[in-house]
Order: C-alpha cells, then sequence, then structure tokens
C-alpha cells in the first residue's frame, strides 16, 4: 500500500525577475511524496500563480484528494485531476522516483554523466545595463543560443537586440525573444517585420493566447517564425489540442510540463506537432530543482538538437538540492 504527502514551498528569487506580466520576488510551489515498502518517490506540482490552469481556490483540496487516493493509480489519478495539470506533473514525477530510485525519473545515458543536454541562455527584462550585464555573462560562458524577455520598452528592447546582432551573426549566435503575449495584433505584425531585420530565431506568443484567429493570420504572414506558449495552457483534451494547432499552424510550439498536464500531455503534444511538421522545444517554468531535473530527464532521450529551454535552476536564494551541473550552456546530470 501506498501513502502520500504533499508539502508547500516558497521559493525566493536572488534577484526579483522581470517578464510582460510583472517582477517575481517568490515563487510558489509543492512538493508530493508517496511512500512504499520503505521507499520515498518525490515529485513537484509546480502551480503557477496568475498563469496555471489550475490556479483555483480549489488547488490544495485538489492535492489532498490526490494522496488520499494514491493507490487508485497513476492512470486513475491522472483522469481525474484532468483539470489539474501541474498536480499530473508532480504525481507522474513521484510514481517515477518511487520506481527508479535515488534522483531518477528516466534513466538514459543522461542520468549516466555520459552525455548533456545543450539549453539556451535566458536573458531577463530589466533596464538596459542590466539586460546587456546579462548577455555579457552568458557570452562568456560561451552560450549559442540566448533569448530574451520582451514587451516592456520594445524601444530598448530592440536597440539591446540589434547592438548583439551587430556583434554577432546569426551563424555565430542564435537569437529567441519571448513576449509572453505582450503585444496588440498590430503592434505584433511591426514587431515581426523588425525581429526578422535582426535574423532573430523566434518568437514566443507576441500576442495574448485565445486569440486564435489574430495569431493564425499572424502565423501565415510572419516573416519571423512564431513559437505557441501560453497557447497551449488550458487546452486539455485531445480533440481541442488537434483543432488549435490545425487553426493557427505555428511555427513551433513550447512545452512546459507543468502547464500542459505533465509528461504525458507534453507527449500528445509533440505527437501532434510533429504530425504536421511543427517544431517544438522543452522549457521549464520557474520550478525547485526536484522539478527542473526531472523536466530534463524527460526531455534528453527526446533527442531534439535543437537548445532546451532549462536554465533557471540558478534563480533562488533557497532552492532545493541540485542535481544537475551547467558547464556553459550544458546541462550534466549529478548524482
Amino acid at each position: 500500500m501506498k501513502t502520500a504527502r504533499f508539502e508547500k514551498y516558497t521559493l525566493n528569487f536572488k534577484r526579483p525577475s522581470g517578464t510582460s506580466r510583472g517582477v517575481l520576488n517568490v515563487k510558489e510551489t509543492y512538493f508530493i511524496y508517496i511512500e512504499e515498502d520503505n521507499k520515498i518517490g518525490v515529485g513537484e506540482a509546480n502551480l503557477f500563480k496568475g498563469l496555471s490552469f489550475d490556479d483555483d481556490d480549489e488547488y490544495e483540496d485538489a492535492l489532498t484528494w490526490a494522496c488520499q487516493n494514491v493507490n487508485l493509480g497513476l492512470d486513475h489519478l491522472r483522469e481525474e485531476m484532468v483539470n489539474h495539470p501541474s498536480i499530473i506533473f508532480g504525481l507522474e514525477q513521484a510514481f517515477l522516483n518511487l520506481e527508479h530510485g535515488g534522483n531518477i525519473y528516466f534513466p538514459s545515458d543522461f542520468t549516466e554523466a555520459k552525455d548533456s543536454i545543450q539549453i539556451n541562455g535566458l536573458i531577463w527584462m530589466g533596464d538596459v545595463n542590466y539586460m546587456k550585464e546579462q548577455i555579457e555573462e552568458k557570452l562568456a560562458q560561451n552560450f549559442h543560443c540566448i533569448k530574451l524577455k520582451i514587451g516592456v520598452d520594445w524601444g530598448n528592447e530592440k536597440q539591446v537586440i540589434a547592438e548583439l546582432r551587430k556583434k554577432f551573426p546569426k551563424d555565430v549566435l542564435e537569437l529567441r525573444v519571448d513576449a509572453n503575449g505582450a503585444f496588440s495584433p498590430e503592434k505584433a505584425k511591426t514587431v515581426l517585420e523588425e525581429l526578422a531585420t535582426l535574423d532573430i530565431h523566434s518568437i514566443e506568443q507576441p500576442i495574448e493566447a485565445g486569440n486564435w484567429k489574430a495569431m493564425a493570420k499572424l502565423c501565415a504572414e510572419t516573416p519571423t517564425p512564431i513559437a505557441l506558449d501560453e497557447e497551449l495552457i488550458g487546452i486539455l483534451n485531445y480533440e481541442s489540442k488537434v483543432d488549435l494547432l490545425k487553426e493557427i499552424k505555428p511555427q513551433f510550439i513550447i512545452l512546459k510540463p507543468t502547464l500542459i498536464g505533465g509528461f504525458s500531455g507534453s507527449d500528445e503534444w509533440i505527437e501532434l506537432a510533429e504530425n504536421q511538421k511543427i517544431g517544438w522545444w522543452i522549457t521549464s517554468a520557474l520550478e525547485s530543482n526536484i522539478g527542473l531535473n526531472a523536466i530534463a530527464q524527460y526531455t534528453y532521450p527526446k533527442q531534439n538538437p535543437m537548445p532546451q529551454g532549462l536554465g533557471t535552476g540558478g534563480l533562488f536564494t533557497n532552492n532545493t538540492t541540485s542535481h544537475l551541473d551547467l558547464k556553459g550552456e550544458q546541462l550534466w546530470f549529478k548524482n
């Protein structure tokens, strides 16, 4: 017989981190523990306030129910938790960790430290000097792909990107940007054209999620490839996922397991995207090192050659013990 429990944990940012949604100082998350035969599996139900589909007053009640009914099995729990994608994410981790032990979720050459994952360097919003400071740091660490958060002050942000591109052509440095839905459809059209002159790899979520017709029009006409991110949140059943990809026809989708129903939800999106020749990559969403470790282990066997978005492990002052080691742009597992 399995028993399960959860605990809430608040992560504190080393420095306030800016997005187009505002500045983050703390990040709440939940750890799920499943015990059986003197073994413990741990997972992270990473509730993202203001963004997660399951950010509601019933969240802890749903966690309590899942823990009380853990012996129904993972498949049954997934069905019951369909409206709580981040809880599915945490349960999947805990069951996998219980099975494999140690700090292992998906055994592979990665977890044996025989191979690594290339990631992008993440640049947070801030004043021009702060953004430049972060960029210099990533370049010194030999990153070949940098992602910049944009959408607060496009004039200054564009200037920073233009200066960067002058120094580093696209065959030397891949540049991605993430707008988090900051632009109107009209403004987005202009921004997409300006980004194209700067040889930008892609832009994540240029307009607010939910405007399928406007997003489809942008994707059809854009000179800069568009990646859907927030657009996938709350699209819970198979038919709705098919409809979204067929209507919008994006160039890429971004997979954040905590926001889209864990690893099983991510697998479904990947299958549908590949069927339509849509590119994809995997990104973390401010998890603690527990969730980040599990996502990295999930990502490696996919063997996606693109740089992945897994570089958020060093953001917090009170993070959990890390089993990942970032050497330049290569993410390695360590026990």
